[in-house]
């Protein structure tokens, strides 16, 4: 055992399964549910990884089928999840003994990708810092909408205020209405809060932190930084162009709005694609030109080290520059007048490579699995389940024991496993002293 927990990367995933299988022990409970009955194993594990790999998607009607307990469990489970369990521990760690030991400074780095020991408790502290007061602006405002603009008494004002701005900043999607949220595609007060802590909890810590020392001067910006920022800028801007012009006619979505209620919803929609797993827009009445992009949006997700699933933006971006340079005859491969590391490089197009090789094996899976899904919905459910967005065109609910078992799998592998890949390779690279003579084999 220790041998094997001699990196503590290593020990992400086991954290993360320990949370899982702690919330389905909870969510099983009689107190957990709204009939106050046993939940069946499968609904309870399928919901407790979705609340601690932050992906929102569910079997069954989470309003309705769970109450104040059960309700309570997943927005602890989702808040775990989008801060890391050993990120989580290490925070609890540095209140009660107001320092950390070498190993607790390991751990947090595996879960936050910071690889040099630096400040760490300056870093636990930002992170706390960011998550506490994002999802308490959020908390407010929504809460002020639904009681002066709902009529909700207070306290329900404010609980349901508390759920969404956990589940946005978290990127989680789980929802206290059995429509999600599209009853609010035209208010611009939940619309707006909502997709803003989204954005912020996809954004990932490092890039925050880069970009908030020198906002004045992004050129001085990291690489990962700018992949990540005007990456996410990208994609919001051809996700919104791409979702406006397709859905604009589309009589079962946002046909019967105004010009400036469809602007409103799609870039919403557009804002929480990706990992925030909301729905103000329906997936299951989309026009079939609109899946192809929300699969390719939803497979990139969001930043690295952030509460946000997916292969990520910057690895997206990197893999992109790889192939302009490749296209180009050059010998480096530069962003921003940095040249990127080789080992950077073949992180990224291993970390793709494997994901895709996931999906397309979950995908199978899934089609031999459940009855009678041999469209694209498959694939949807699939890309939404690893890429940890949690966006359902409705077929998550209609599967069987062994279809929400591949779907379970695919949640938690899709949370721990790009991440716990890229930290693994990250730590175990090693210098050789040697090399072997080199050759080119044919590529075409």
């Amino acid at each position: 055992m220790r041998r094997f927990f001699r990196h503590p990367v290593r020990l992400v995933p086991v954290g993360f399964l320990v949370a899982i299988l702690l919330g389905t022990g909870l969510l099983m409970l009689p107190q957990a549910s709204a009939e106050y009955e046993y939940t069946p194993f499968t609904v309870a594990l399928f919901t407790a990884t979705s609340a601690v790999s932050v992906t929102g998607m569910s079997v069954v009607d989470t309003p309705t089928y769970w109450n104040e307990f059960g309700l309570i469990m997943i927005t602890v489970l989702t808040q775990a999840g989008g801060l890391g369990i050993l990120t989580g521990a290490a925070l609890v760690i540095l209140v009660v003994a107001r320092q950390l030991g070498l190993r607790n400074r390991l751990l947090v780095q595996a879960e936050t990708a910071e690889y040099g020991l630096g400040n760490v408790r300056g870093l636990l502290l930002r992170i706390a810092a960011i998550a506490l007061v994002s999802e308490a602006v959020i908390t407010l405002v929504l809460a002020g909408r639904l009681w002066l603009g709902y009529d909700y008494p207070p306290g329900r004002a404010l609980w349901y205020g508390l759920f969404h701005a956990v589940q946005a900043f978290n990127n989680g999607g789980f929802a206290l209405y059995p429509d999600s949220m599209l009853r609010f595609a035209r208010d611009a007060w939940v619309c707006l809060s909502v997709a803003a802590g989204t954005i912020i909890g996809g954004l990932g810590f490092p890039a925050i932190f880069d970009a908030s020392r020198t906002w004045r001067q992004p050129g001085r910006w990291g690489v990962a930084t700018k992949l990540t920022i005007w990456g996410s800028l990208a994609l919001l801007v051809v996700g919104f162009v791409g979702l406006l012009a397709a859905e604009w006619g589309n009589p079962h979505t946002i046909g019967p709005y105004g010009w400036a209620d469809k602007m409103l919803t799609v870039g919403t929609q557009d804002a929480v694609l990706r990992t925030g797993g909301f729905e103000f827009i329906d997936m299951a009445a989309l026009d079939e030109e609109s899946y192809p992009l929300l699969l390719g949006l939803m497979f990139i997700g969001g930043g690295s080290a952030s509460t946000a699933g997916g292969i990520k933006v910057a690895t997206f971006f990197l893999l992109a520059f790889v192939m302009w340079a490749q296209l180009r005859g050059e010998p480096d491969v530069t962003v921003g007048r940095r040249r990127v590391a080789s080992t950077s490089q073949r992180q990224a197009l291993t970390v793709a490579l494997l994901s895709v090789a996931l999906v397309a094996a979950g995908t199978t899976g899934l089609v031999a699995l459940a009855e009678n899904v041999r469209d694209y919905r498959a694939l949807f459910e699939v890309t939404s389940a690893f890429s940890t967005t949690g966006l359902s065109v409705g077929l998550a609910t209609t599967l069987g024991e062994p279809g929400r078992l591949v779907l379970t799998v695919l949640m938690y592998v899709g949370r721990v496993g790009p991440l716990t890949l890229g930290s693994a390779i990250a730590l175990n690279t090693r210098r050789r002293l040697y090399r072997y003579p080199e050759e080119q084999p044919i590529v075409s």
